[in-house]
């Protein structure tokens, strides 16, 4: 059987890149065609798989973009497995939502399945250690975990610590904790100090696109 085209998408390029660093292994199934930070697929693809790091949770705007225009079926890969987030997401047209928490294999198994016209749901809890299964993300080479990251990116674009708490489905005194750790490792007592660290540390969306030639 031919390899499955998957294209994968999130606003930023290290993270499209970490998601196929996952997947290369298993090269001989799932073929990642087409790599879109901040831009629309323009691929043709089976499986889109949507990676929510630093954007919309998974029942937000670009959910629906990517439903409405892909062409193809769409999995959300995230971090964030709320019972509730991951109904709305299928709601929504969502043919899988996957846990940060599952390995490459795993991810490979589903997106297959995926294909194969299954609903797949995989939202295992996610604890810090298996973020390190999770690719890569901007801030990791200094210290910070997957969601200090993601906290720091939603705060170097603009967003309030109420904002941020309502956009990842996460209480405000977790926002603070994360706010708090990351602020630590990154040597910044201030919102505007945090900010300047975050544009200077590629935290400001990416626009990029790579089309994988074979």
């Amino acid at each position: 059987m031919a390899p499955v085209r998957v294209a994968i998408v999130n606003d930023y390029e290290i993270v499209v890149a970490g998601v196929a660093g996952l997947l290369a292994p298993f090269r001989d199934r799932i073929e990642v065609v087409e790599m879109a930070a901040n831009t629309g697929i323009i691929t043709e693809v089976d499986v889109v798989l949507y990676d929510t790091f630093g954007g919309v949770q998974g029942d937000g705007v670009d959910l629906d973009t990517l439903v409405d225009d892909s062409g193809a079926r769409v999995a959300v890969f995230s971090w964030n497995v709320e019972r509730e987030l991951v109904d709305r997401a299928l709601e929504r047209g969502a043919w899988g939502y996957l846990s940060k928490g599952l390995t490459g294999e795993e991810i490979a198994k589903a997106v297959e399945a995926i294909h194969a016209g299954q609903v797949v749901t995989a939202p295992l809890p996610v604890d810090e250690a298996a973020e390190a299964l999770a690719g890569s993300w901007p801030g990791r080479q200094y210290g910070l975990t997957h969601r200090e990251s993601e906290v720091l990116a939603l705060i170097t674009q603009g967003l309030t610590n109420q904002e941020i708490a309502d956009r990842a489905y996460i209480s405000i005194n977790s926002v603070k904790t994360y706010v708090r750790t990351a602020y630590r490792k990154i040597g910044a007592t201030r919102r505007s100090q945090a900010v300047r660290w975050g544009m200077e540390h590629d935290f400001a969306p990416d626009r990029a696109r790579v089309v994988v030639d074979r």
